[in-house]
Formats: structure tokens, C-alpha cells, sequence
């Protein structure tokens, strides 16, 4: 429940201050602010869910929240004005889990997200396939081919081969399953022969020809293949991505699985001062066969989670485990509906190797995230979880389970003994819970992501709320919209008694959010003290009809103060 604050100013020095002049202030030692937001409706998301009338901002903090009066007593002669008139002002978003530099690809990839049949996906690729010379690669966006399109598969080699036959062409889906035509293939060195990879498969048909599609860690073999952008490019990518996640009010980010060379490509963009989004690394370097060299990669450099500042800050280690419950590969108790060889989900490695990786790990203090889906998965990753603390603690740690979408009562109290965090994304449920209720029926559909009972078992500051962006939208509104409702674009609710509260939902992008980053005293809720990151949104986010939740525009990102974005 909110509550109204009335004439009172915070200061970010501790003083308590009302109705005091700009000269008295200035005789406190209290500078003027260089910006203030007046009359507006600011949901601060402190502890007592206060809602102020104004703020002030100095050297990119929160110099105070108060009711326009009192900070009107602050302004100066050089004091920039901000007139909200009765906008709705909010925290920045802060989204736990995203693989954002997708959102700065449009110009580099093709666009396979509106494709909804065969036929459309491989016209997509002709277009694009016009622009290219002979022999350049082309590499297709994130897009889910098992809930888009009509056929409900994959293209196959030989149809990606008819409308690309000069070009090796590689294309992405959401992740764990990938596409490559013949040439492709070629240039990664996979032929009919080669085997399976441990934890992945290269698909055959039935004479045992390659179809092209991929499986878990048989991607690896030819997304290596792939020639790298160039810096300039890259450069240029997350620049734009930043801008876009602006335009969504998101201010900070966990980047979910960071290669070496986004890190430094992320570390050059902050050194310049023209980054706009405040990252946190999830760095994933691919677990080597021997563990003497997951050692040497752990230790090698000296750095460990947390290591860094407000711009740019190692996360900690990702680590991937089973696959997802549309791709039929997450790791279930239960043996998948339409299984006719006790088949129960992909594991990327055993139980005793995960627990060798998270060991090391925590070895060198680095906290661990590991991606996993299902309920026998959740299982095996508690288990290396819990080993790792019996060689040294975890529990102020906040290791990480990633999505942990079957996830059950049980496992949440044994995530929480150990102060694990779980960081889900209900917006998968949006445009997938009819594939999910497909291959797992509907009571699963229906427990997948159980927010309200994460909240009831694990509190609001062990969890928060992402979108595993490309797989799902960035729109932090239409997750949260999905989160009170539960509903999927047809009005079909999945789960209702898993409904939550605006307020709760609102938090899960805020203030529980910032706790990932061990950042709840830096931001999360626009407080004296904290950084500036704030959101001017077009309508009234605890108050607009239920249904126009996930309609509501950002009109203005603030970060460090400073506005990135402005729609007018």
C-alpha cells in the first residue's frame, strides 16, 4: 500500500528538512539541485511505498523527495525545471536476465520474428539472402520456429539451401536449438560422420542425412564459424541497444551469458562515457573438457563477482545446465507427456561435472548462475548448490537460479536455506504457454513460473523479474502486465492463482531487483542518496485499467540524472 508523503524534504546528508528557504539550505551546506521533477505522482519504492509530489537531482543522485513546495524551497538560479504534470514517475527498470546486443542487431541480422509459416521464414531469407555477395554470411535474429510458425518445426538444410544456395547461412532461435544450411555446415567442419557432442546432437533424418538443426552443444561447433563483427560494428550494436532498452525505461541490465570479447567491448563503451545503461556481466566462458583449465579460467585474472562499478560489473559465471519447456529439453520428474522411451529432458553435463564447475567457482569467489528449467533439473542444481556451501558458504552470496520455470514449493525453501536468488521471466508465458500446455499440458502450463507462491516462500528481496530478451519481449509493462493478469494474447489465463500485485510486480523490476547486483543501497527506489535512475511513464501504473498495463509508454528515461530518452 502506497502512502502519501506530505511537506517533507530528505535530504541526502540525513537531515530532515520543511518548509525552509534556498538560502537557509544553502547555509546548511545543502548546494542547489541541478534538476527537479515537480508535480508529479512519483512511486519511490522505498520500504514504505511512498508517493511524493517532486525530487531533486545533484551530481546524479537523489538530493531529495518531497512535495513540490518544499523542493521548490531548493531550486537555484541555474536549477533546470521539469514540469511532470501529474506523470507518473518510477525507479528505473532494472531487468535481472536479457541477452541485450540483439536488441542493436536489426541492421546486421535478418528478421525471422514475423515469419508465422515455412514459406514466409524462407522468403525472409531470400530477401536478405539479395543483399549479400557470394560466399558473406548470413545470420538470422532470435525467432521461436515451434510457436511461430504454422508447421510448428525447423527449416530444414536442404529449404534454407533452395533460397541461400551461394551462402553459408546460420540461424539463431531462442537458444538451445539453432539452423545451418549445407554451406554453413561445410565451413564448421560437420559433415555426416561427425558425432554428437556430449549434452547435444547434429539431427538426422531418417537415412541418416543432416537436417541442418542443432541441439544444445552441438551449436557451439558452428556458431565458432561465425566471423565476429568488427569493434567498430559492435561498438555501434550496443550503443543502439542501449538506446533501446532505454526507450523502454529499462536503466540497468544483467547481461545473461557474456562472451569475452562483449566484455570488453561493454568496458570500452562505459570508458567513454556514452553508455546509457547500467550492466551487470553474467560472463560465460565454455567449460573446458578438463577441470584443471575451468580452474585456470576462474582464477587466472585475479577479478571476481562484483568487480567493477556503477556502469559495468561482473555478475558472476554463467553456466548452463538443461534447455527449455517449449524446445521439449528441460529437465523434468515427469516424463514428457508424448514420450515413448522414458524420456525426461537434456542435461548439458552429469550432476557430478556441474557440481566440479559451481565448485571451482566458489572456489575463487565467483558467484554462480546457473540456467535451468526443469523441476529434476532444479533438483541437481540445489544438490551442487549445497555441496559448494558445505566447502564455503554461499548463503550471503546470492547465487542464481536462472528462469527455474517448473520450479517447486520444496525447491524454493531449499533455495532460500541457502540465500539462492531465482530470477524468472513471466513474459515467456505471453506468446508460449499455448506451445507449454502442447507438450506439457495444461497443469503445468498453469504452475510454470509461480510467482505468487516464489513470494510467499521466498520474499520479494530473494527474486526479480527479466525477459531472457530475445527470447522474449524487452517491455518490462507487458511482463508485468502478465504477472497480474496471466494472461496470454487471447485473454487465455495461465495460472490465475499465481497472480500478483501491481506493486509487487513493480518491485520485482526495482527495488528487489537492484538486490542482484548487491546494489539496493545504489538504486531501486528513488531515495536521497541514490542514483538518479528514474522513468516518466504515460499513465498512471497503479491505477490504469488492468488491461491497458501493458500499453503504458515511457515518456523519459533518466540516468545519472541525465535524460537518455525523450519521446517528445
Amino acid at each position: 500500500m502506497f502512502r502519501q508523503l506530505k511537506a517533507l524534504v530528505v535530504l541526502g546528508a540525513g537531515m530532515c528538512v520543511a518548509g525552509i528557504t534556498h538560502s537557509a539550505a544553502e547555509q546548511m551546506g545543502v548546494s542547489p539541485p541541478e534538476l527537479v521533477l515537480i508535480k508529479g505522482k512519483i512511486l519511490t519504492m522505498d520500504p514504505g511505498s511512498t508517493v511524493a509530489e517532486a525530487l531533486a537531482i545533484r551530481d546524479g543522485k537523489i538530493l531529495a523527495v518531497g512535495s513540490n513546495a518544499a523542493i521548490k524551497l531548493l531550486e537555484g538560479p541555474q536549477t533546470q525545471v521539469i514540469n511532470l504534470s501529474g506523470k507518473t514517475v518510477v525507479p528505473g527498470m532494472i531487468d535481472t536476465h536479457a541477452h541485450f546486443k540483439a536488441a542493436g542487431l536489426a541492421e546486421y541480422v535478418v528478421n525471422m520474428s514475423r515469419a508465422k509459416s515455412v514459406a514466409d521464414a524462407l522468403d525472409a531469407l531470400k530477401s536478405f539472402a539479395a543483399t549479400k555477395k557470394p560466399g558473406e554470411w548470413i545470420i538470422g535474429g532470435a525467432w521461436h520456429p515451434p510457436s511461430q510458425l504454422a508447421e510448428k518445426r525447423y527449416l530444414t538444410r536442404q529449404e534454407i539451401d533452395s533460397v541461400a544456395p551461394n551462402n553459408p547461412v546460420y540461424l539463431r532461435t531462442v537458444g538451445h536449438f539453432s539452423m545451418a544450411n549445407t554451406l554453413a555446415l561445410q565451413k564448421a567442419g560437420v559433415d555426416k560422420g561427425t558425432p554428437n557432442p556430449s549434452g547435444g546432437s547434429f539431427e538426422r533424418d531418417a537415412a541418416g542425412e543432416l537436417t541442418g538443426v542443432l541441439v544444445e552443444t552441438a551449436i557451439d561447433r558452428v556458431e565458432k564459424a561465425v566471423p565476429a563483427w568488427s569493434e567498430d560494428d559492435e561498438i555501434r550494436q550496443f550503443r543502439l541497444a542501449e538506446g533501446a532498452l532505454n526507450s523502454f525505461g529499462i536503466t540497468s541490465v544483467v547481461e545473461g551469458a557474456t562472451e569475452a570479447r562483449d566484455v570488453r567491448t561493454l568496458q570500452k563503451l562505459a570508458l567513454s562515457g556514452d553508455a546509457s545503461v547500467r550492466v551487470g556481466v553474467m560472463y560465460r566462458p565454455e567449460p573446458p573438457a578438463e577441470m584443471s583449465a575451468w580452474e585456470v579460467t576462474m582464477s587466472s585474472n585475479g577479478a571476481s563477482s562484483g568487480f567493477g562499478d556503477d556502469w559495468l560489473k561482473f555478475a558472476g559465471i554463467k553456466i548452463f545446465y538443461d534447455g527449455g519447456m517449449t524446445l521439449k529439453t528441460a529437465l523434468t520428474r515427469d516424463v514428457y507427456p508424448d514420450s515413448h522411451d522414458d524420456y525426461h529432458g537434456i542435461a548439458q553435463q552429469t550432476p557430478e561435472r556441474l557440481k566440479q564447475l559451481v565448485s571451482i567457482c566458489n572456489r575463487y569467489n565467483w558467484r554462480v548462475g546457473v540456467h535451468v528449467v526443469g523441476d529434476l533439473g532444479i533438483d541437481q542444481v540445489l544438490d551442487a548448490f549445497e555441496a559448494a556451501d558445505r566447502e564455503k558458504p554461499i548463503r550471503d552470496r546470492r547465487f542464481i537460479l536462472i528462469h527455474a520455470s517448473l520450479i517447486r514449493p520444496e525447491q524454493m525453501e531449499r533455495a532460500k536455506k541457502l540465500g539462492v536468488r531465482i530470477d524468472f521471466q513471466n513474459v515467456f508465458m505471453w506468446d508460449k504457454a499455448a506451445t507449454v500446455e502442447r507438450f506439457l499440458g495444461k497443469a503445468t502450463a498453469d504452475r510454470a513460473v509461480p510467482t505468487k507462491t516464489l513470494i510467499e516462500k521466498m520474499s520479494l528481496d530473494n527474486l526479480g523479474a527479466g525477459t531472457d530478451f530475445p527470447v522474449n519481449p524487452i517491455n518490462p509493462f507487458l511482463n508485468m502486465y502478465i504477472m497480474v493478469t496471466r494472461k496470454d494474447p487471447n485473454g487465455k489465463i495461465y495460472g490465475a492463482s499465481e497472480a500478483i500485485t501491481r506493486e509487487q510486480a513493480l518491485r520485482l523490476y526495482t527495488s528487489a531487483a537492484s538486490r542482484y547486483m548487491f546494489e539496493e543501497q545504489r538504486k531501486g527506489s528513488l531515495e536521497p542518496g541514490k542514483l538518479a535512475d528514474l522513468v516518466v511513464l504515460s499513465a498512471d501504473f497503479m491505477t490504469v485499467p488492468e488491461d491497458e498495463i501493458k500499453d503504458i509508454k515511457v515518456e523519459k528515461t533518466l540516468v545519472g540524472g541525465k535524460v537518455v530518452f525523450n519521446r517528445f
